[in-house]
């Protein structure tokens, strides 16, 4: 036990599970001063409880690479400290056992390729060899990870402390937050039993107590509890202890071996929530009453899996909860409202697994002001306003966690917590066959059913149920006029003396330009890393209105906010929820807002890049000349109240050209048809704007300071290592989706960031990062033969470094 508690120290990191040890064990050896806390004693909380499966394989590539660093550190961590940690590499299967799964295992076999992890595909009976308990009658295949593994939660959590102390840390327990002092929007002090720590940052690794903890500090944590129930056997004839773990995801259940005999859990289809009017007192060390009759149907499943469970004693049958979060991504991160408020929490059962990568990069985060690399899918600013709702993020946790072996189908959405934020179209829409997708709350149409079509989505791996419709709607953009509610669109205003000034500093391009202009522009980050990708539109002398995508709205604010130099005169307002914006593309758009203004909207008054303000049937719009579709246009933001009128006379004006509703998932396919990049798939912080292709909207011209401007600079005179590329298929049956590899002259050289199908060329079309560590020219892009591994199966592709669809370019600046 620590004496001499402390009254200060550089970072305060709160709960003592695996995640705050992990954190605490590599800050400390980044040399910062680090006092841990926990209200109890180490590991009490759930880590102890924990089942302690190590699997890599996620759907992202950054985060498959923390959950390796994990591996990484569990398989030299008990040499350092001299704790036995129960490590033990003995490798990773998943069954498949109907068709679709099959396809899912497939395609997940070629993303670990994709990302460099080893994985291989098992027939049934190479399966059983591995894991002879099994009956595998209904498996119709398996796959491998021999690099996953286990280990024991409470001896590798200990092991870290030690390590932690070993580099310096100072750890105390039975000491609890009471509170927490702010000041100008920082993190100042912590408040415990024991007395008052000033700090610069505080880190909340608080687990399941983590909202209520950040809620002191007025930040959002968005997770609940939820009861997490499973079996641990007596030994097992036939359970060896280098036997694997084994998931089993039609069954919804997964095996580890544990002192010879087994541990079984799965993911029930009706969790049941925990602690939904607070916590109880002194959760030390605590477990809920085991729930057999829930348990059952597990039981029944794993039965047909492993007979002899039927005759297996059982020693225990453990019902701990654990957090989970609304989208089953953990949280990390510095909260967006308080500066040095770092967040490590929510990891829905697979803390072990991420522990320790993700105390790693959580530590290289604090310790470097930013992420090491990008972590956008466990961001804390991938929540937003909806969030705030707890009843909202318990009943979207609950599906999220009763869908946690269920099979993760191309384009699948949430159905709980809806609907919530809505455009004052819905209803308009609905009526007239919209399919409504969900993104921070906001439901926006993906696509429009036609007479006689399921209004509905039928999600497959092969051809969905929407391909035809959204063939529809991509043909009359192309081809006529179609209108797209793009309502959800975060919006903000940028007011101030010096509001040119700092968005000159935060915007890679020139946005110094008359008002009336409208700039496209990438915001990076000081290792010249896409950090935002919008447009500004500058309304008058001291005003810009600035749009970003839905899901970006917290993120984007955070980043324009913080990046504003000291002193300025610039205030950043959300607007989000006063316009209204509908896109208005395609080769009549002109013809049909003509007559609903008075406004000359000639290409010679109005061209390409400009905002306007228009008076459009009665309605005061702010008409923005932009397009992500490749066709003429205008984005048309309009207050909520005038909405439904405009869009009323914008449908009976454009009924003579045919005019149709159009979705989401029709913008997808039109902007890969023009090799138009989107961010956090084919741009991020990790990608430059010259890696990107995007090197034209960079002002490295002009001699205007920018951030990110010196990496830029020495990333030209240097080359590339990467450049994104991209590729279609000449089989149309051939679904693409992202993560699916690319070879270059039979070499592994990169993954698809997107995937889809482009209806105006009729092929597949995939874009991503063709990468070499000599460096990526355009001759050695051209000079390849290329090939795209889906499925497991490699299919010819032809590359191009210009849009597929160029043809009638001509229209949008005419």
């Amino acid at each position: 036990m620590e004496q001499n508690f402390p009254t200060q120290a550089r970072a305060v990191i709160i709960g003592g599970g695996i995640i705050g040890c992990s954190t605490a064990y590599h800050l400390a050896r980044l040399g910062w001063e680090v006092v841990l806390l926990e209200r109890h004693r180490l590991t009490s909380g759930s880590t102890w409880h924990a089942a302690g499966l190590v699997g890599q394989l996620r759907s992202s590539a950054n985060i498959t690479q923390l959950l390796g660093e994990s591996v990484k550190l569990y398989r030299t961590l008990e040499a350092e400290t001299g704790l036995a940690t129960g490590w033990k590499m003995n490798g990773g299967l998943r069954l498949a056992c109907n068709a679709e799964r099959w396809v899912e295992v497939k395609r997940q076999a070629t993303t670990a390729r994709s990302f460099g992890l080893e994985m291989h595909l098992l027939t049934p009976s190479e399966a059983l060899n591995l894991w002879p308990l099994m009956d595998v009658s209904d498996v119709i295949g398996a796959a491998f990870l021999p690099t996953d593994g286990q280990a024991n939660p409470s001896d590798i959590t200990q092991s870290l402390a030690k390590g932690a102390r070993m580099a310096g840390a100072r750890i105390f327990e039975n000491t609890a937050v009471t509170g927490i002092e702010t000041s100008q929007g920082r993190v100042t002090a912590i408040l415990t039993t024991q007395g008052r720590i000033a700090c610069e940052v505080a880190v909340n690794c608080a687990g399941q107590w983590a909202r209520e903890l950040g809620a002191m500090a007025g930040v959002n944590v968005p997770l609940v509890s939820v009861q997490h129930q499973y079996m641990i056997t007596e030994a097992i004839p036939g359970v060896t202890s280098n036997l694997p773990t084994l998931r089993d995801p039609d069954r919804l259940t997964y095996y580890k071996e544990e002192v010879g005999g087994l541990v079984m859990g799965g993911y029930e289809p009706n969790p049941i929530p925990w602690a939904q009017r607070g916590f109880p007192e002194n959760f030390e060390f605590s477990l809920l009453q085991p729930d057999f009759d829930h348990f059952t149907p597990t039981m029944e499943l794993a039965l047909g899996r492993v007979p002899a469970l039927a005759t297996a004693g059982v020693k225990q049958l453990i019902n701990g909860p654990e957090s989970f979060t609304p989208d089953g991504n953990f949280i990390l991160g510095e909260a967006p409202e308080l500066r040095g408020f770092f967040v490590g929490a929510g990891f829905n059962a697979f803390g072990i697994a991420s522990g320790g990568g993700a105390g790693k990069v959580l530590a290289e985060w604090v310790a470097g002001g930013a992420p090491p690399y990008d972590l956008w899918p466990v961001d804390i600013r991938r929540f937003g306003r909806n969030h705030a709702d707890v009843d909202f993020v318990r009943a979207r946790t609950l599906q999220a966690y009763a869908r946690h072996y269920t099979i993760a189908y191309p384009s699948e959405e949430f159905t709980a917590g809806r609907p919530l934020r809505r455009s004052p179209l819905y209803t308009s829409l609905k009526q007239q066959g919209a399919v409504f997708g969900e993104k921070l709350g906001w439901e926006r149409p993906n696509w429009f059913a036609g007479p006689y079509e399921a209004a509905e989505d039928k999600y497959t791996y092969g051809k969905p149920n929407w391909f035809t419709a959204v063939a529809r709607e991509h043909k009359a953009i192309r081809e006529t006029i179609g209108l797209i509610d793009q309502t959800s669109f975060a919006k903000f205003s940028l007011t101030g003396r010096d509001a040119e000034a700092a968005l000159s500093w935060i915007c890679a391009n020139d946005i110094a330009k008359p008002p009336g202009s409208l700039t496209y522009t990438q915001m990076l980050n000081a290792h010249g890393g896409i950090e935002c990708d919008l447009t500004v539109a500058r309304l008058s002398e001291q005003e810009f209105y600035i749009t970003t995508g839905t899901g970006f709205a917290t993120h984007d604010f955070n980043w324009i906010t913080r990046n504003i130099p000291g002193g300025m005169d610039a205030k950043l307002t959300d607007i989000t929820s006063q316009n209204a914006v509908f896109s208005l593309m395609g080769t009549h758009a002109r013809d049909v807002l003509a007559p609903l203004t008075r406004e000359d909207i000639s290409n010679e008054a109005f061209p390409f890049g400009q905002a306007r303000h228009l008076s459009i049937a009665g309605c005061p719009v702010l008409a923005l000349r932009v397009t992500y579709v490749g066709e003429l246009g205008w984005e048309l933001h309009v207050p909520v109240e005038f909405a439904l009128t405009l869009y009323e006379n914008l449908m009976v004006a454009g009924e003579k050209f045919h005019i149709a509703n159009a979705g989401y998932r029709a913008i997808e396919t039109l902007r890969l048809e023009k090799f138009y990049r989107a961010w956090g798939s084919d741009i991020g912080p990790d990608h430059t704007p010259l890696e990107a292709g995007l090197g034209w909207a960079v002002k490295l011209k002009k001699t205007i300071p920018f951030l990110g401007r010196e990496a830029l600079e020495k990333q030209k005179l240097d080359g590339v290592k990467k450049q994104l590329a991209c590729f279609t298929l000449d089989d149309p049956e051939i679904i693409l989706l992202g993560r699916e590899t690319i070879f270059r002259n039979g070499e592994r050289i990169g993954w698809l960031s997107s995937g889809g199908f482009g209806h105006t060329v009729q092929k597949p079309i995939g874009i991503g990062y063709v990468r070499h560590p000599d460096g990526v020219t355009t001759d050695f892009l051209q000079s390849g033969v290329y090939e795209l591994e889906v499925a497991g199966e490699r299919v010819p592709a032809t590359l191009h470094l210009t849009p597929l669809y160029d043809a009638k370019m001509e229209r949008i600046k005419a």
